[in-house]
């Protein structure tokens, strides 16, 4: 699919580099990009590991990578790149609507980020946006986070028992109940151990607590099922901090 408004070829076209797991997005995404006179996939990678080592190796302009990994997530990827390559534009490219994900992004230098179920046309015009130097953000994710970051949660997402609660943080609060760590609460959940940790923070000035079982005794009461009535967070569980 080509855009019927594609500049004019550059002397030298955006140079791009696609890591994402599953082989049939990346085959997509590289013929969608390689058809424009402007774009050229220059490599590839299914795992965070090769795209360390391919992308400094190959300099391209733009990374476009997607959040959620098998061996680990694209917002490690990014901050070790930006780190190594400030002059890379990253774009995360995600399944799934996360304002976490999307603020964990964000502050590792992400240039932009964008859901999988944008129209080729779109993530081309993205794609040349960050290798322009600007920023490209899903709107309503963004609005979403700026609203989060103000301590706003609208009404219709709050968990009944503990008001400004969201469901993923409802969630977390019953693994952390469970006993289970931040990495293994991020495994389950495809999230970044530093994006656990920092929900897990904001849960806890929430709750007015300073540690996990204080939380997990809250999380038991407010989250029970009916007065009496045992919830699985209510089960006993090793907490470590």
């Amino acid at each position: 699919m080509t855009g019927s408004s594609a500049p004019s070829p550059a002397v030298e076209p955006i140079r791009v580099f696609l890591l994402d797991d599953h082989e049939v997005v990346r085959r997509g995404v590289h013929d969608l990009l390689d058809a424009e006179p402007d774009l050229t996939v220059v490599g590839e990678a299914g795992t965070a590991e090769q795209a360390l080592i391919r992308i400094p190796a190959l300099r391209p302009h733009v990374a476009v990578l997607d959040v959620r990994l098998q061996d680990g997530d694209g917002v490690s990827v990014c901050r070790e790149l930006r780190s190594r390559m400030p002059e890379l534009a990253c774009l995360m490219l995600t399944s799934f609507d996360d304002e976490e994900a999307l603020l964990d992004a964000v502050m590792a230098g992400a240039s932009g980020y964008v859901l999988k179920q944008i129209t080729g046309t779109d993530l081309v015009t993205a794609v040349r946006t960050v290798a322009a130097g600007q920023s490209m953000l899903d709107a309503g994710a963004t609005s979403r986070l700026m609203a989060r970051m103000r301590g706003e949660v609208p009404q219709d997402e709050q968990v009944p028992g503990l008001p400004g609660f969201t469901e993923r943080e409802k969630e977390i609060l019953v693994m952390v109940s469970e006993g289970l760590t931040n990495r293994e609460i991020g495994k389950r959940l495809y999230l970044a151990e530093k994006t656990v940790k920092n929900i897990i923070s904001r849960l806890f000035v929430k709750l007015g607590v300073e540690r996990r079982v204080q939380a997990a005794v809250i999380a038991s009461h407010a989250l029970a099922p009916h007065p009496g009535g045992r919830h699985p967070a209510s089960s006993p569980a090793s907490y470590r901090e």
